[in-house]
């Protein structure tokens, strides 16, 4: 290209430049900067947006970050002070600290990292909202389509709502645990896995019980702290009854004071008396206080023990009532026969 004397005035090499927009002669300002950075005019012209909107999007940015670590901790201190405090009274009753420490970490770690869950999909969620804000984006549809879309999760998924707040609860308040042998009423068992929304049990004869935890209305715990083994023993009306729980008591004593049984004894064995009486004889009943779990084969072992000792001490024991048998005579011999008499000649 020939360059003119025209062109190499002031003006004219003015105009052989780019456009650039007014602001950028003013030196020092945001739009100058940017234009001398890229070079472009609509870069430039949007300078002051530019900078505003991103300071505003790094505020929401901190800001939600900020509050995702407060709600994490307040979850955290929440769930330790619940677990702390139901850890003292378990240590309390019955020193078992070693169990009742695994017990709580395991549900703290569980619902905290739930609830940490839930609070950082719900600060992020509105993070983003408000980013999008920033950006002009027109929010009312997105708004409107949530609202329908939590109406219909709420009126299709309440009962998993249910369970899942049903579960929490049950991990906070350490209802119960896995190994665990609960009855939940329409199910009983040991408990393989404790979920959020089902809990899954073991029965005696191993089938594998699941039952959602929104349908657990109530639920007993037959392993929570200590158990107590519950031994009945059937006697004949006509038996002692004193002589009869003191041979109970004494032997009980000495098997619990046996290797095999003596660590998972917790009290000394307790002889009730007669519990009930029937037609079929008396009911003597002792118990005594085992670690949790272990009242089955206490009671099995007591069983076999006392039914051992009331045969060699010749106990009578009840047994079905003695049917008298009717003796029948003998039928009368039939008469013998009249011989004839002899024909005449």
């Amino acid at each position: 290209m020939t360059l003119s004397p025209d062109t190499l005035t002031p003006a004219g090499i003015d105009s052989l430049l780019p456009d650039q927009p007014p602001c950028a002669a003013d030196t020092g300002s945001l739009c100058a900067t940017f234009y001398e950075w890229t070079k472009n005019d609509a870069i430039a012209r949007s300078a002051d947006t530019i900078v505003s909107t991103t300071l505003h999007i790094l505020l929401i940015v901190v800001l939600a970050l900020v509050a995702r670590l407060l709600l994490h901790r307040l979850i955290k201190r929440m769930v330790d002070g619940a677990t702390s405090s139901r850890l003292s009274r378990i240590v309390g009753r019955n020193g078992r600290s070693a169990v009742a420490t695994q017990r709580s970490l395991q549900r703290a770690r569980t619902v905290g990292s739930v609830l940490r869950s839930i609070t950082s999909a719900v600060v992020l969620l509105i993070g983003a909202i408000m980013v999008l804000a920033e950006f002009d984006v027109n929010l009312g549809p997105i708004l409107a389509s949530a609202g329908i879309v939590g109406v219909a999760v709420g009126f299709g998924a309440q009962n998993l709502v249910r369970d899942f707040l049903s579960g929490m609860f049950m991990l906070l308040e350490d209802q119960y645990g896995v190994g665990d042998i609960v009855d939940v009423g329409s199910a009983s068992g040991t408990v393989e896995a404790v979920g959020l929304r089902i809990t899954t049990l073991r029965d005696v004869n191993g089938t594998v019980w699941y039952v959602r935890n929104g349908e657990i209305l109530r639920v007993g715990n037959k392993s929570q702290g200590y158990a107590v083994a519950v031994v009945d023993v059937p006697v004949a009306h006509n038996a002692d009854i004193a002589e009869a729980s003191e041979l109970a008591g004494r032997v009980a004593r000495e098997r619990v004071a046996e290797p095999d049984l003596q660590p998972d004894i917790l009290d000394d064995v307790q002889v009730l008396g007669a519990e009930k009486i029937t037609s079929d004889g008396t009911t003597l009943r002792l118990t005594v206080r085992v670690n949790p779990g272990k009242q089955f084969a206490v009671q099995r072992a007591l069983n076999a023990a006392l039914s051992d000792a009331f045969e060699d001490a010749s106990v009578p024991r009840p047994g079905p009532p003695a049917v008298a048998v009717p003796v029948l005579a003998p039928p009368d011999p039939a008469p013998a026969p009249t011989p004839s008499p002899p024909a005449a000649p």
